[in-house]
């Protein structure tokens, strides 16, 4: 792998730092009890960054979304780590019933009630849902949900690579709230095929996931997914114009749960 695709991700780092460390220095100096949370102090990090980032991010992957997402989404759906809510732009508001947005870090929460807002979901007009669990709290998440598998199409799209416990996560969102016959759709930075690139991968996750707010870059995502046994349909395809010497290398999937 060439060095400058290996060292590549410095300078998103720095940025993320320049938009980022100021604002979460001051939150701290005015609630210093704060660092005794360092996870809170990660997510507030988080939302300072995303503020800057996050609609370029949605932008870089406006192509990937526009196909995969508007066709294939319906009823009710859950959005797994659901950010500032930009899944709602891709969604057809006359095949969705209802869009439930699974975040949390609550700093997030005033953004996706907005742009929730433009496309005309409410939590006023009951078609929306803003649930502030992680995704390895599934008890909690079904509950608020109203019940287990309650939902038509599942979305992950940048989300598992923070997840704690994440294959087993998976398998039980999948499981617990996903309807037969239901379709998860999945757009995720993974774990590369290639091993040099791999390498690299392993190599800067301590110092990438302790500043975003547990972000992976060594998760094989679809390979878990791929090896679930509840199926009927799968199919998972790459990134268009995507290089190989990638640090954060995509992979695309739809699958579709067995009826019964």
């Amino acid at each position: 792998m060439k060095l400058a695709a290996a060292f590549g991700l410095l300078t998103d780092l720095r940025f993320a730092v320049q938009a980022a460390f100021i604002p979460t220095l001051r939150a701290v100096f005015s609630s210093p009890s704060l660092l005794l949370h360092p996870s809170q102090v990660s997510r507030i990090f988080m939302a300072h960054v995303w503020k800057v980032f996050g609609n370029g991010v949605d932008e870089n992957a406006r192509p990937v979304k526009e196909s995969l997402i508007p066709t294939n989404t319906y009823g009710v759906v859950l959005d797994i780590g659901a950010g500032h809510g930009h899944t709602v732009n891709y969604l057809d508001p006359s095949k969705v019933t209802r869009y439930v947005a699974l975040e949390p870090n609550q700093l997030m929460h005033p953004e996706i009630r907005k742009v929730a807002a433009s496309k005309g979901f409410t939590e006023a007009a009951g078609n929306l849902t803003i649930i502030p669990y992680g995704a390895e709290e599934i008890s909690l998440i079904v509950s608020a949900l109203g019940g287990p598998r309650t939902v038509d199409t599942l979305i992950c799209v940048l989300t598992i690579c923070s997840v704690p416990d994440p294959e087993r996560t998976l398998t039980t969102l999948v499981q617990e709230t996903l309807k037969p016959g239901g379709t998860l759709l999945m757009y995720e930075h993974v774990l590369s095929d290639r091993a040099d690139v791999a390498w690299w991968q392993r190599f800067w996750t301590p110092l990438w996931s302790g500043a975003f707010d547990g972000c992976r870059l060594d998760r094989p995502t679809h390979v878990w997914l791929q090896k679930m046994d509840v199926w009927a349909e799968q199919r998972v395809w790459g990134k268009e114009g995507e290089e190989e010497e990638h640090l954060f290398w995509h992979r695309v999937g739809r699958f579709v749960k067995k009826a019964n």
